[in-house]
């Protein structure tokens, strides 16, 4: 199943194999002076190596060279097999070694010599030493296809690195400790919105199993198996908890109800913390095909995931698919050519700023193998240019998957670095500032019917007052708990929506003075009926004007629902100001802009007769007018029921 798993991969490199082919015992660099003994043990590392017994190999290659110091293919042979470990540095030293021991016999390994220097991060010598393997007379078309591409990928990298300047970022991933990592495999990591929860796959004798593991006092507790009926013998992997941790997205392999290879399905967490049985997502979005790598937009409602499907630009596309107010998911559509290529692109995560995209692709231009890239939702919902996240992230290996906190720069992801406590671990690092996503905080809460307290499964919609563009859109839970997220940069006008119930106005300023933590709103809806009132929160004018600003639409718009879902509905608009200027002149602006909300509604059918307007000015404050904080709250404009 390791399609299903978007990890570091462990790939043996054609390197090893190139080190060794052509120099058995009767090739070797001098056979005259060679040891005849150190050459049996020579030919016993080959025989190793190619078994994949590496460190034995190592070992012995380390006791031909004590029989013999000038003995160069062991030193060319060694530097093949550190290179396969991805151990460098040390290949580095034992290819330059026996390039100082003799620069033309050496000269065919040129290219793994390149390639290490790559590993490195050295790319400008190592664009050096392939320009001089290219210079390499003679050579044949593979090895002039190889050298020609390796070069593309260095001056792909010395170009970033001028492009993309540091300054003072410094990749320092840390391992995340024993209690998250084991003995065995680690990889896949997915991440609440608070941060308090992790959900990542573990991979023990051949199974994998999700684990979970709690972040309290500021460290992780020790990971546990995840509960309910997820874990079984079967292939299941790749999952994603949705942003609020209610929904659990996985691939599951082979299932016995499956449509295809690998399908995506969908768990939901049980008031008693578990999980309830896994359903399959049907096959509007499963085929008989390849589905895996679901990533959930932090409304829940976008699929984002990887298949290899009909109908894509190459071998394995990103794709998408929207869930609808009845929650029914649309037939998927492909993410278009800006991120998909003729090659594979996966491992596909939604950041919680709705907005930013990581993945990896092996079409994209970067540094070898598979990549890691971003790229950005325009206000058109179009992609943008896909990004390479750059050296160190990416390397000259294979790159899986990557997530990103809340914060828009904390990430994680699966390793095999130095400190491992047992091939791949999760480690976690910053982002730099030109590849982060946006700092995203959140609101929640519970709706509530305002008489009886009890929870009310309400909308809830979230629109950017400058676009005027919705953000999100998603329905409470069954008790009328929500979640919204909120990408700092922007207002935002929040609207909750209930049939029978007075609609709720609130409006979140993240563009100014951003609030250090998230926020609590716990939202009393009135039943429609005489005397009801809301606040309308997100209706704007200019100071000292009555024409409204275009940034109320959103909030207008909830108005004219509001009254054609109830055509006996009478409504009475009211306008008041803080005491700053004239008492009289306050009255006639009050009432002006109170009317400027009634001739809107009326340019969208509702009749005058439904309703009135009314402006009090600075009378009837409800806050003190002594700061600027009471000034504001006291202009407002605010909607009542007259008659129902």
């Amino acid at each position: 199943m390791k399609q299903v798993f978007c990890t570091k991969l462990f790939t043996v490199l054609a390197i090893l194999f190139m080190c060794f082919t052509g120099h058995g015992y009767a090739q070797w660099y001098d056979p005259d002076k060679v040891n005849k003994k150190a050459g049996e043990i020579y030919g016993k590392a080959y025989e190793e190596a190619q078994a994949g017994q590496y460190m034995e190999s190592i070992a012995h290659l380390g006791e031909a060279l004590k029989l013999d110091p000038k003995f160069v293919d062991v030193y060319l042979s060694r530097a093949g097999i550190q290179a396969n470990l991805r151990n460098y540095k040390a290949s580095v030293a034992d290819f330059e070694k026996g390039l100082e021991m003799d620069k033309v016999y050496s000269e065919t390994y040129l290219l793994p010599y390149s390639i290490s220097l790559a590993g490195m991060g050295n790319f400008e010598k190592a664009l050096e030493a392939v320009n001089r393997f290219l210079a390499t007379p003679k050579l044949n078309e593979q090895s002039v296809k190889a050298g020609n591409y390796r070069k593309g990928v260095y001056e792909f990298a010395i170009d970033y690195a001028k492009t993309h300047p540091v300054n003072n970022y410094v990749f320092a991933a840390k391992n995340m400790g024993e209690n998250i990592n084991s003995k065995d495999l680690e990889y896949f990591p997915s991440l609440t919105i608070d941060g308090s929860k992790m959900i990542f796959t573990r991979r023990q004798k051949g199974d994998e199993d999700f684990y979970e593991s709690s972040f309290v006092n500021g460290a992780w507790t020790a990971a546990v198996p995840v509960g309910g009926k997820i874990n079984t013998n079967l292939n299941e992997g790749a999952q994603n908890i949705s942003q609020d941790g209610d929904w659990l997205v996985f691939t599951g392999c082979n299932y016995p109800e499956g449509e295809g290879s690998c399908d995506l399905y969908l768990v939901y967490k049980t008031k008693s913390g578990s999980w309830t049985e896994p359903e399959n997502m049907g096959r509007i979005i499963n085929t008989e095909a390849w589905e895996s790598s679901p990533s959930l937009s932090p409304d829940k409602r976008d699929l984002y995931f990887a298949s290899n499907r009909p109908g894509g630009y190459g071998g394995k596309d990103i794709w998408v698919t929207h869930r609808d107010a009845n929650g029914k998911w649309s037939r998927p559509e492909n993410l278009g050519p800006t991120i998909n290529t003729s090659g594979d692109e996966g491992c596909p995560f939604i950041h919680a700023d709705n907005q930013s995209l990581y993945f990896n692709s092996n079409g994209h231009p970067g540094y070898g193998m598979t990549d890691l890239f971003v790229s950005r939702k325009g206000t058109d919902d179009s992609w943008g240019k896909a990004e390479n996240l750059g050296y160190p992230i990416n390397t000259i290996d294979e790159e899986g998957s990557l997530i990103v906190s809340s914060d828009g720069k904390t990430s994680y992801y699966a390793s095999d670095g130095g400190d491992t406590k047992g091939g791949l671990d999760l480690y976690s690092f910053q982002l730099r500032d030109d590849i982060k996503a946006s700092r995203t905080l959140w609101v929640k809460g519970k709706v509530f019917d305002k008489k009886t307290n009890a929870g009310l499964p309400s909308s809830v919609l979230l629109t950017d007052v400058s676009s005027r563009k919705v953000i999100s859109r998603l329905q409470t839970d069954e008790e009328g708990n929500y979640l919204v997220t909120l990408p700092v940069g922007k207002d935002y006008a929040f609207n909750v929506n209930r049939k029978g119930y007075l609609f709720y106005s609130d409006n979140f300023s993240m563009a100014g003075n951003i609030p250090d933590s998230p926020l609590v709103v716990n939202i009393p809806l009135q039943p429609i009926e005489a005397g009801a009132s809301v606040i309308l929160k997100n209706i704007f004018f200019d100071s000292k004007k009555f024409d409204l600003k275009p940034e109320s639409q959103s909030e207008l718009d909830n108005m004219v629902l509001l009254l054609q879902e109830n055509p006996k509905l009478s409504i009475q608009i009211t306008g008041f100001t803080d005491n700053v200027g004239k008492p009289a002149d306050n009255i006639l602006l009050s009432v002006n802009r109170a009317k400027g909300v009634t001739a809107y509604l009326q340019t969208k059918g509702i009749d005058k007769s439904r309703l009135v307007a009314k402006g009090f000015g600075e009378q009837k404050p409800i806050a003190s007018n002594a700061t600027e904080e009471g000034k504001a709250q006291n202009r407002r404009t605010e909607l009542s029921i007259i008659a129902n």
